[in-house]
């Protein structure tokens, strides 16, 4: 037995200083990101959790004062809830379209055609070039006066409204304006779609399945996952719109376009009221993650897999 038990290879154990070294090695390499994650990233969340509970400004740290700001935003002030009613506004005109455009436009790129690669360019391109300056170009296109919209329209016989000036069309614009920067979208389709087996289609054609048989049949069935990802992606982006009501109409008119980013921003930046800002913003977060959840939960209905 002390033969055999000696003939065994003795399984090697680094040393602990060795252990020691990898284990500083490894913390040193990932020391940008965690620091960069501690100090940018989880530090401003928790210091904003606090601040929702103080009366802190931007040269004050303030007092504790409990729940006074959410009493304050449900009771006093008056633009708490519409801010919140035209971002679900916006949300459940913007995301539904994006959806569909986006997967009308990826299987159009999907199919074979000539100049197929500049095709996907142009369509990717608004998403790579969005900013300022093109809600700026928007702007001078959505112009009442003298816009390119309303003059295409002219041409044909109808008097376009004035899409930035007037309460029931200023978010339809800034929605418009948002479908054509999804670009991203219909990439993450696009890829969705080719990952479909050919043999599929090839299956339901021998069958005698038309072209529109096998979109509702394979290709819409078999994208939901895709189309799942887009939705939860899109919805939380599109709570947090800010960039293009800011820009064109500055929250109007008579704050039919002013969002949740937007007050947040308002009362930080312009206001002062950090703590109040920061309350808003959790509200913001609690709403986000509701919606998100009742997504997530709604997915085993209607989502399904290769597998």
């Amino acid at each position: 037995m002390l033969d055999e038990f000696r003939m065994k290879p003795k399984r090697f154990v680094p040393s602990t200083a060795k252990a020691r070294r990898d284990a500083l090695r490894f913390y040193f390499y990932i020391s940008p990101w965690l620091i960069g994650f501690l100090v940018l990233t989880l530090y401003p969340i928790l210091h904003s959790f606090y601040l929702m509970f103080t009366s802190s400004t931007l040269t004050d740290p303030g007092e504790f004062v409990g729940l006074s700001n959410l009493y304050y935003a449900l009771k006093e002030d008056t633009r708490f809830l519409v801010v919140f009613k035209n971002t679900l506004y916006y949300v459940a005109m913007f995301v539904p379209a994006s959806l569909v455009l986006s997967f009308v436009i990826a299987l159009m790129l999907s199919q074979r055609v000539k100049f197929l690669g500049l095709f996907r360019t142009i369509f990717y391109l608004p998403y790579v070039t969005a900013g300022v300056a093109v809600t700026i170009l928007w702007g001078w296109i959505f112009n009442a006066d003298y816009g390119l919209l309303n003059y295409s329209l002219s041409l044909l016989g109808i008097q376009g409204p004035d899409w930035l000036g007037d309460p029931s069309w200023a978010m339809i614009s800034i929605v418009i304006l948002s479908l054509w920067t999804i670009g991203n979208n219909i990439i993450i389709m696009l890829a969705g779609i080719q990952d479909i087996p050919e043999t599929l289609y090839e299956s339901a054609q021998i069958d005698g399945a038309g072209k529109f048989r096998c979109i509702f049949t394979i290709t819409i069935p078999l994208a939901t996952p895709t189309i799942f990802f887009n939705l939860v992606l899109t919805t939380i982006g599109a709570f947090q719109l800010f960039t293009q009501p800011y820009v064109l109409t500055n929250g109007g008119p008579l704050n039919a376009t002013r969002t949740v980013v937007m007050h947040l921003f308002t009362n930080a930046f312009q206001y002062g009221r950090m703590g109040y800002a920061a309350m808003i913003a959790w509200c913001l977060f609690v709403v986000i993650m509701v919606i998100t959840l009742i997504i997530l939960g709604s997915s085993k209905k209607w989502v399904f897999y290769g597998d």
